[in-house]
C-alpha cells in the first residue's frame, strides 16, 4: 500500500487503531510558517471521540506530539512528524473478528489483500481513527491558507432524511463559517440540528446507524488553481475525499442536478465587479476545466452509515469456511458524520494548499 499523498506537499500517515500510536509526516512544507499549536489541538478536539452520546465512548484525548520540523514557533522546512498516542483500546472486543468478517467493513477485503497479516483490531489501518493525523495535517494547511486569506468551512447538510439549507454557492460570511466550526454539532440551523441529533439517538436505540452529507466551501481562492484532466482540482479533491473512510460519493456545484439543466441555465455567466472577474452564479462549484474560476469552490460528500451495528447480521467464518451470524460488541458511533466534518475540512485544505504551490511554479 501507499500511505503517501500529494505533489508538492507529501503527506504520509501511519499507525493502526489499536497500535501504540498513529501519526503523520508532512514533507515539503515551506520554512517559516507560523503555527498556532493551540488552534491545531482544537481541530483535533473537534474530531475526537467520547464527547457525547452521539459518538463512540472510546476516550482518546488526541493530544499530538511534534517530533521534528518545528522550531521556535515556525516550520523549519524539514519533514514535520507528529504522533498521537493511543490509550483506550479494548482489543478483546475484536478477538472474534479475526475470523468472522463484519458486513460493510474492510475486514474481508483487507484479509485477502494482505494475506491475513493485517491488524484487524478496531479495523487496524482501515479504521476511522487514522483520520486523526489527517486532521492534524489539514489543520496545518488551514493555518497556512488563512495567512493567504483563504477560508475552508463545512457543515452537516443532512443526516439520514433530515436536511438543512445548503451554503450560498456565491459564498457565506467568514464569520458564519467560524461560528459553525465552533459548534459541537456543525449546522447552520440549530433547530434542524436538534432533529438530526434525535435521529442519530433513535438509530442508536434501535441498534442501528445512519449516514449523511457534508457540504464544504473554500472561499477567497484565486482563479487559475488546478489543471485539466488528470490533475484537475476536482480529480485531486475526489482522490483525497475517497481516501477518507466511509465517503461513498462526491458532487461539485449542482452535481448530478446539473444534468437536468439546459446549457443556458448551467453556464455561470461572467462580469466585472470593481475591476475583478466574477460569475453571476456558481452552478459549476467554482471549477471549470479543472481550474478555479474565482467563485467559491463548493462540493458535497456522502458519508455512509456506520457499518458497526449491534444487530445480528449474516456473515461468514473464514476459520470454519461456512456462513454464520455475527453480533458486533464494543463501542461504536451510531453516526460518524458529525466527527467527519473536521476531517473533510482538513482533507480539503491539504489539497488546496498543495495545488496552490503547484500553481506558483507557473507564475511569471
Amino acid at each position: 500500500m501507499s500511505g503517501i499523498f500529494g505533489m508538492n506537499l507529501k503527506l504520509s500517515i501511519f499507525g493502526e487503531s489499536h497500535g501504540k500510536s498513529i501519526g503523520c509526516v508532512l514533507d515539503g512544507l515551506p520554512p517559516g510558517i507560523a503555527l498556532d499549536l493551540e488552534a491545531l489541538q482544537l481541530e483535533l478536539d473537534r474530531r475526537a471521540p467520547g464527547k457525547n452520546k452521539l459518538s463512540t465512548q472510546r476516550k482518546e484525548s488526541d493530544m499530538f506530539e511534534i517530533q521534528s520540523g518545528f522550531f521556535e514557533g515556525h516550520t523549519t522546512g524539514t519533514p514535520l512528524c507528529a504522533i498521537i498516542k493511543n490509550s483506550d483500546q479494548h482489543s478483546k472486543d475484536y478477538s472474534i473478528l479475526k475470523d468472522k468478517m463484519r458486513p460493510g467493513h474492510a475486514d474481508y477485503a483487507g484479509h485477502v489483500r494482505y494475506q491475513g497479516f493485517n491488524d484487524y483490531r478496531g479495523g487496524g489501518h482501515f479504521s476511522g481513527r487514522i483520520t486523526a493525523p489527517l486532521v492534524f495535517a489539514g489543520a496545518v494547511a488551514k493555518q497556512a491558507l488563512a495567512q493567504m486569506g483563504i477560508i475552508v468551512g463545512a457543515h452537516i447538510l443532512s443526516i439520514n432524511t433530515i436536511s438543512e439549507n445548503k451554503f450560498n454557492p456565491m459564498g457565506e460570511a467568514d464569520e458564519l463559517l467560524q461560528e459553525i466550526a465552533g459548534k459541537e454539532f456543525t449546522v447552520m440551523d440549530d433547530a434542524i440540528g436538534e432533529q438530526m441529533q434525535a435521529r442519530i439517538i433513535a438509530a442508536k436505540a434501535e441498534n442501528d446507524s445512519v449516514g449523511g452529507v457534508i457540504e464544504t466551501i473554500v472561499q477567497h481562492i484565486p482563479a487559475g488553481i488546478g489543471a485539466p484532466y488528470f490533475d484537475s482540482l476536482e480529480s485531486r479533491l475526489a482522490h483525497m475525499m475517497f481516501s477518507v473512510p466511509a465517503v461513498k460519493g462526491i458532487e461539485f456545484g449542482e452535481g448530478f442536478a446539473i444534468s437536468q439543466m439546459t446549457g443556458s441555465t448551467a453556464n455561470d455567466e461572467m462580469h466585472y465587479v470593481d475591476g475583478k472577474v466574477a460569475t453571476t452564479t456558481n452552478h459549476n462549484g467554482g471549477i471549470t476545466g479543472g481550474i478555479t474560476n474565482a467563485s467559491p469552490v463548493l462540493f458535497r460528500v456522502a458519508i455512509k452509515p456506520t457499518p458497526s451495528i449491534s444487530r445480528e447480521q449474516n456473515t461468514i467464518s473464514l476459520a470454519e469456511g461456512k456462513d454464520t451470524k455475527l453480533t458486533i460488541v464494543g463501542r461504536h458511533d451510531p453516526c460518524i458524520v458529525q466527527r467527519a466534518v473536521p476531517v473533510i475540512e482538513a482533507a480539503t485544505a491539504w489539497v488546496i494548499w498543495d495545488m496552490l504551490l503547484e500553481a506558483k511554479k507557473w507564475e511569471k
